[in-house]
């Protein structure tokens, strides 16, 4: 017997591959495959309407192609966008609100999400984990596009955690949500980039953001086709990228990582990856850390690391001048 179904959200899980505990509506769906899980309702090719999730400026990057591509009447990519981002202390919003606004984009505020009628979601930088029911109201699902090589660095700090860790090629991963867990699901289109060397993590986002935009068109083109392709996430190789937060976020704070024996220093142009320190002579990340600069680590051998904290240091300089160098705690 045929049964047709209003929503589902693209291929069945691999055989083998495993899951959580979905509700017996998901199970339903997964066991259809993707074209017994349609009505008369769902387009079955473009234009769609599109409900997007978004917040920063890398989120704005994809939010940006999916206006150019509404505005695009020869194509017909984009019939409605409409866009969800988060509140904001500053009176003009996040950058995806802003860019919004000037496109006189329809625009709500989470968790008030709307009450049109959509085809398919995307989320990116978004930082929310979106409940089963709302995935479910959209016939295609919920997409993802996430700035990292999937299923490394899951979470949401994938740039500054490839940075920090001194990853030479990265990439985006074009996925689908999936309920209750962060960046799981099948991946739709996935492709690779190196890391420049001396790259801030702000340099490297925007790199991302470009190529993320673009892949994210490319699978809104073959929409269908993309989900009955997708593939399950390998179990190996799978890492997660706590977001920073607190200390971590001051201007000139230091974290080591020790693994890469690289410095993550906060500045004004973002996170920058340092491997050495120069002060007269070449000093490793390791020697910095340990305290090679400072008195108080050596006195205080035994201390744990995250109890070592770089004060201000006063050099002269040729001039008898006093330059300071001011490093915050640092940071396990």
């Amino acid at each position: 017997m045929r049964v047709l179904v209003r929503r589902c959200w693209g291929p069945p899980l691999a055989h083998g591959a495993r899951r959580g505990r979905p509700s017996p509506q998901w199970r339903a769906l997964a066991r259809l495959g993707w074209e017994d899980c349609r009505d008369s309702r769902v387009r079955e090719k473009p234009p769609w309407r599109v409900l997007f999730f978004g917040t920063d400026q890398f989120a704005r990057e994809a939010l940006r192609a999916l206006h150019a591509a509404r505005e695009n009447k020869e194509e017909e990519l984009i019939d409605k966008l409409e866009v969800v981002t988060m509140p904001s202390p500053s009176p003009k919003g996040l950058p995806v609100k802003q860019y919004a606004v000037q496109s006189q984009l329809p625009v709500y505020e989470w968790p008030d999400v709307g009450s049109g009628e959509y085809d398919v979601g995307v989320v990116a930088s978004f930082g929310r984990l979106l409940n089963e029911a709302l995935i479910l109201k959209f016939p295609y699902g919920i997409l993802n596009v996430h700035p990292s090589c999937l299923p490394r660095w899951r979470g949401p700090a994938p740039v500054i955690h490839t940075v920090l860790h001194g990853d030479t090629v990265t990439g985006v991963t074009i996925m689908q949500i999936r309920p209750k867990r962060f960046d799981v699901g099948p991946i739709l289109k996935q492709e690779t980039v190196p890391v420049p060397p001396k790259s801030t993590a702000k340099e490297l986002e925007a790199v991302l953001s470009r190529l993320g935009a673009n892949m994210l068109i490319s699978v809104l083109k073959n929409l269908p086709e993309s989900l009955s392709n997708g593939r399950q996430q390998p179990m190996e190789g799978a890492t997660y990228d706590p977001k920073l937060t607190g200390q971590a976020l001051i201007p000139g704070s230091v974290i080591y990582h020790k693994q890469s024996q690289i410095l993550l220093v906060y500045c004004k142009d973002g996170w920058i990856g340092v491997r050495s320190v120069m002060l007269k002579k070449s000093l490793t990340a390791t020697d910095f850390y340990n305290g090679y600069l400072h008195p108080w680590y050596q006195k205080n051998s035994q201390a744990q690391p995250s109890q070592c904290r770089f004060q201000t240091l006063r050099l002269p300089t040729k001039k008898k001048q006093k330059k300071t160098v001011a490093m915050q705690q640092c940071i396990e």
